[in-house]
């Protein structure tokens, strides 16, 4: 079919107004023809299905551009979208891409796409009706406080190749002549960057619309860090704890949990909190404004570091030595209340969470998590149970960070299997008795894994946390492996459980 623009759609203050089911998958793991799934036709075609299926909510993994490890949190700008996401066919629907090799796998299909957008680019400065280019002015003006810095970021990353404290001390502190130089040496990489952002953000507006219009809704991802190589720190590298050579002094991560005996080393720089307070909270409050623009709902990721984050000394190599250093997290939270209204927001609430953190999220009246895999422990007020759950959850069989939930039973020891056994007698396979429970919960939204939608085992996880995995963030599935029948099984339980 070919990619047409639709109408925006009305769309609710507030999708959690009502009982919802929803499914999780990012956009790289839909089928496609080149490497990871983008906002082509497979996407479209994604949201049919979903629709017939019962879902009401899609939720996705952050859209920013990532680093060569393919990690959506560990991304080169907090507000730009990812390249490798632009669908090619959407391009060559409107002429300004002759066509593509549509045989490529992983190995070289990154570089395949950007060549195809380079010709794109060109095409669409010698073609593009009067209208394109009044809205890609209009793009790059209402996107001017963040796309610039992005541009010349991705501009300089790709002259210098290294990390941006490494470059030329002109460029690494953006003053003076030489600086200024240095951007008119970059403009035409500029234009390009400036051309791919433009073309991300008019694809996701497109696939948003046609979602809404038929009463799907978007659900986003916020990671709370950013990349110390990225666009934010270097703009603006008072914003976070870094020395006077531009290193981390501390940077992010989690103790010891579930997932690692030695913690989470996530590498992130922290914030310097005084600093964004004395902005304003500026920075957080742009972030903010333009996932408004991109989701209908929108998760922050580590809830738990608007409370307190869990510093570790830069140059550790595990995270076991860190500590929780206060944040600002209610200040913030009001001026993001004051200046943007009510946000649709839910809070990451997994992990080592004390009573400040759960104040911190009904103050402010934001929905928890609640992950069934984590629930049987033996301990019948587990949180992670359906009958602990509280109606402003959302409720998932398991996360992007979870074995799928095939895999998962297959490899419980003894005590817990017959723990599960006693909590869910339903004879079905796995993982239909864990769907039901949560559909039948009182959670106002329970989210389904892509995984689990297809009853898929081992290989199939998304994210090993913890780890470098050259399988991490690579997922993709097969329309062929959608049983007969399937979607209709959803749409039952959906409809028998009121969501």
């Amino acid at each position: 079919m070919t990619l047409q623009a639709v109408p925006a759609a009305t769309v609710p203050v507030n999708p959690l107004a009502r009982r919802r089911a929803g499914v999780l998958a990012h956009i790289t793991s839909l089928p496609g023809p080149l490497g990871n799934g983008d906002f082509s036709h497979d996407a479209y075609r994604f949201v049919d299905f979903a629709v017939r299926a019962g879902f009401s909510i899609w939720q996705v993994l952050p859209l920013n551009p990532t680093h060569e490890d393919g990690s959506p949190y560990y991304s080169t700008s907090a507000n730009a979208g990812n390249p490798l996401l632009i669908s090619l066919d959407w391009l060559v629907d409107r002429g300004w891409l002759a066509g593509y090799d549509r045989g490529l796998s992983r190995v070289g299909a990154r570089e395949h796409r950007a060549a195809c957008l380079r010709e794109a680019h060109k095409k669409f400065f010698e073609t593009a009706s009067a209208d394109w280019l009044a809205r890609y002015r209009r793009f790059c003006h209402e996107a001017d406080h963040w796309l610039e810095d992005y541009v010349r970021f991705v501009a300089f990353d790709a002259q210098y190749n290294s990390g941006w404290i490494d470059w030329p001390k002109a460029v690494r502190d953006r003053k003076g002549a030489a600086y200024e130089r240095a951007v008119e040496a970059v403009a035409e990489r500029c234009d390009f960057e400036r051309f791919q952002q433009f073309i991300f953000a008019m694809q996701w507006a497109d696939l948003r619309a046609y979602a809404n219009d038929r009463g799907l809704y978007l659900f986003g991802d916020l990671p709370i860090f950013v990349a110390h190589h990225s666009a934010d720190v270097w703009a603006r590298p008072a914003l976070w704890k870094l020395d006077k050579a531009g290193q981390p002094t501390v940077v992010a991560g989690v103790p010891p949990d579930y997932f690692s005996e030695t913690g989470q080393l996530w590498g992130n720089p922290l914030y310097r909190w005084p600093e964004h307070q004395k902005h304003g909270y500026d920075w957080w409050l742009q972030r903010l404004a333009r996932q408004r623009e991109l989701f209908d709902l929108l998760r922050i990721d580590h809830f738990r570091g608007l409370e307190a984050c869990w510093e570790i000394p830069a140059g550790d190599e595990t995270a076991v030595n860190g500590s929780w250093v206060k944040a600002p997290g209610e200040e913030l939270l009001t001026a993001v209340s004051e200046k943007l209204g009510a946000l649709p927001l839910v809070a990451e609430d997994l992990g080592d969470i004390t009573p400040e953190v759960d104040q911190l999220r009904k103050r402010f009246g934001l929905p928890g998590m609640r992950v069934m895999q984590f629930g049987f422990d033996g301990d019948p007020a587990n949180p992670h149970l359906p009958h602990n759950y509280m109606v402003d959850s959302v409720a998932y069989t398991g996360t992007h960070d979870n074995a799928v939930t095939r895999e998962w039973f297959e490899n419980l020891d003894e005590q817990s299997l017959a723990d599960v056994r006693r909590y869910l007698p339903d004879p079905a396979p796995m993982p239909d008795p864990l769907i039901r429970a949560i559909y039948a919960s009182c959670a106002q939204l329970a989210i389904v894994p892509m995984q689990d939608v297809l009853s898929l085992g081992a290989g199939n996880r998304m994210n090993t946390p913890g780890t470098l995995a050259d399988t991490n963030w690579t997922w993709r599935f097969d329309w062929s492996e959608l049983a007969v029948g399937r979607t209709q099984e959803l749409a039952g339980l959906a409809k028998l459980y009121n969501r």
